[in-house]
């Protein structure tokens, strides 16, 4: 799928003063993007990262021959990977292998009735008519061409550009997405084109990424699932860490120096201007500019010395309970990427969003890398990442408490879903819990960072340009959530700094 990359001819604020040393803090996917970007501009670039290898949320774990992601499991627009190889004159292909995944879902209902979502709209149309009918195949190939103009109009004006304020929203395309629809609400304009429950949520349910209901998400986020259904969904070999590990390569072949194990105490400030990066063993890195990844409210607070009262204002996003699991149990049926609705729908937005309660009728997400890459676990073994959504912190739950009893839970609703013997069958296991997500270094205990409410989405979301010479890049900045705008938040970031766009 190609994309249009780098042709936005609009000035934009840029960083003041000599911008030749640059110090990114934080190997996650959005510093790795500015890095390579950076370093093709011919800047010097030191990257301080705590962590022992590069990723952030992009995470690893390896355990008794299993290997795990523990982050993103689901990649789409490779374009952008290639794009930030392609910076510095290196070729995607010769540092990462992609598996285009069809299914790209299999859905299961309450009802006992299961759906592939297939990338290819003409597979898709049929499997719709396959399960809901003709009627409802004819309504999606209609929703696929509103998913497309949404896409068409959003990308390049909205989302893979930096925007310094609302007047900078002032193009003919925005005329279009209002024409379009854009600016209702994402359930009810579903609802227009697909008449049955299923297919309705199928499309709907990505507003979870963006920390909303599809009841209150403005139809503008239909582009989260034209980048899945439509753009397809990829995994590269090895996992999904494969990606930071392929950027980070890249970028220190190409003179970006890496300082793993080593971690960021405060950005040394003068006035409204950044100097250095001080590490929590005294050293001092002078910068020119400096690229903040951590989560914004956390890079504020503990980096920066103050969190603005914008900031510390912002509402978060649901956060999730992360069960990685390796072992003997075999499931047949599964696809790669496999999603269960219960029967409930608004209720479960209700319960994580408006009362922080923990889902009284679970909907969850189940992958299993190993079906589509057999060396992540032993011979005659798989693994499994298994995602149920939560409440964030502000819920007040004592996750430290609660997260092994939940643990119990979880396996249990697998168990009752068809996933026979898979709590006797593990041999390794591994559980994150919002408690752990903000040890991790995410605010309020989610890694889906603020919400994409309508007062923090687009030039509300916050900026990323602090004083004279300080960028944030990364999920909590513009565009947003999810491994797509985060390497767009890169570029972005790099494009402060170098002025190119």
């Amino acid at each position: 799928m190609a994309i249009r990359v780098g042709t936005a001819t609009r000035a934009i604020r840029t960083v003041q003063g000599p911008t030749q040393r640059v110090v990114i803090v934080g190997a996650g996917l959005g510093g790795l993007s500015a890095a390579l970007r950076l370093a093709a501009a011919g800047r010097e670039v030191t990257v301080v990262e705590r962590e022992p290898v590069p990723g952030g949320r992009a995470g690893l774990l390896q355990r008794d021959g299993y290997t795990f992601d523990t982050g993103p499991t689901v990649l789409t627009m490779p374009d952008l990977i290639a794009d930030a190889l392609g910076c510095v004159g290196e070729r995607m292909e010769d540092w990462l292998k992609l598996v285009r995944l069809d299914p790209v879902y299999r859905a299961s209902f309450a009802d006992g009735t299961r759906l592939d979502v297939r990338a290819d709209s003409n597979d898709m149309a049929e499997e719709i008519a396959r399960v809901c009918g003709g009627r409802e195949a004819f309504g999606y190939r209609r929703f696929q061409r509103f998913m497309e103009q949404m896409y068409r109009y959003e990308m390049n004006d909205f989302i893979d550009r930096n925007i310094d304020g609302p007047w900078n929203l002032l193009t003919p395309n925005l005329a279009r997405l209002v024409a379009l629809g854009g600016f209702r609400r994402l359930a009810p304009k579903v609802a227009s084109y697909l008449r049955d429950e299923r297919t309705q949520r199928i499309f709907s349910f990505q507003a979870m990424y963006a920390g909303v209901s599809p009841q209150q998400a403005l139809a503008l986020y239909a582009v989260i699932a034209y980048m899945d259904t439509v753009g397809g969904v990829f995994f590269p070999v090895g996992g999904v860490h494969a990606v930071p590990r392929a950027l980070a390569g890249a970028a220190e072949k190409h003179g970006v120096v890496f300082r793993y194990g080593t971690e960021a105490a405060r950005v040394e400030m003068s006035g409204r201007r950044a100097r250095a990066v001080i590490t929590t063993d005294g050293e001092r890195i002078p910068a020119d500019a400096v690229i903040l990844n951590p989560d914004l409210p956390v890079a504020h607070r503990e980096l920066l010395g103050r969190e603005p009262r914008s900031v510390r204002r912002l509402r978060y996003s649901p956060s999730c309970f992360l069960l990685l699991s390796g072992g003997r149990a075999t499931h047949p049926d599964l696809g790669h990427h496999n999603i269960h609705f219960g029967r409930a729908w608004r209720t479960v937005f209700s319960e994580l969003l408006d009362r922080g309660r923990l889902m009284s009728d679970p909907s969850f997400f189940v992958t299993s890398p190993s079906h589509t890459d057999p060396q992540l676990a032993p011979p005659d073994r798989h693994t499994y990442y298994t995602l149920f959504p939560t409440p964030n912190l502000r819920s007040g739950i004592d996750w430290d408490r609660l997260g092994p009893l939940y643990r119990d839970e979880v396996a249990a609703t697998l168990e009752s879903h068809g996933y026979t013997g898979f709590g006797s069958a593990m041999e390794v296991e591994h559980m994150i819990t919002p408690a752990d997500w903000e040890r991790m270094g995410m605010a309020e205990g989610t890694p889906f960072a603020a919400s994409h409410v309508f007062s923090q989405t687009g030039p509300f979301r916050p900026g990323n340009l602090h004083g004279e010479n300080v960028v944030f890049a990364g999920s909590g900045t513009r565009p947003g959530v999810g491994v797509p705008m985060v390497l767009i938040s890169g570029r972005l970031a790099a494009q402060r700094i170098t002025g190119e766009v």
